[in-house]
């Protein structure tokens, strides 16, 4: 994943950077979402891999699919990415673009995951507390997952704190293993 990542990096970071001095990151953002999606249908996939279409052919059939929903910046971009041979890298060009617009808006997407579900006020108690460890604005969201048997793994961004008991027994069969 780290070439794709390579390959979609100076790609998100155009998009990323017309959108911020355009003041359009939001719809951007959803608009790029949308392609992204529609770029990872297999139809979509195989008319894309077609050595029989041109790359101008390929950005207008994606396009002809996405339909009203991209504005011009958004189809420019479609385009650019057709040329290059890069419609196929939309969803990470996506993930990297969310990164930047979550850095800029000092956010981070928080998944917390409980054997139960939490209460409004541990949400809140927990959610400030993770806002003055990671020092952005907190956006939390929560899962169940009975597998855990207790405790909760929270994730944000590349960190991952997980004390759950599930958790704990893998590292202690780890180590009895080692």
């Amino acid at each position: 994943m780290a070439e794709l990542s390579t390959l979609a990096r100076p790609y998100a970071k155009a998009i990323f950077e017309y959108a911020v001095a355009a003041g359009e990151l939001d719809g951007l953002s959803t608009q790029l979402s949308l392609a992204a999606a529609i770029a990872q249908a297999e139809k979509v996939i195989e008319v894309l891999t077609s050595p029989s279409l041109t790359s101008d052919q390929q950005a207008e059939a994606f396009l002809t699919v996405c339909g009203d929903e991209l504005t011009a910046p958004a189809q420019n971009f479609v385009k650019v990415l057709a040329e290059n041979k890069r419609i196929s890298l939309l969803p990470e060009i996506v993930s990297l673009f969310d990164q930047f617009k979550s850095n800029r808006e000092k956010s981070v997407d928080v998944e917390v995951a409980t054997v139960f579900e939490l209460e409004d006020s541990m949400k809140q108690t927990l959610s400030t507390a993770l806002s003055k460890k990671l020092e952005r604005e907190v956006n939390l969201q929560t899962t169940i997952d009975k597998d855990l048997i207790g405790g909760v793994v929270i994730r944000a961004a590349d960190i991952v704190i997980d004390s759950s008991i599930r958790g704990r027994l893998a590292k202690l069969a780890e180590t009895m293993n080692a």
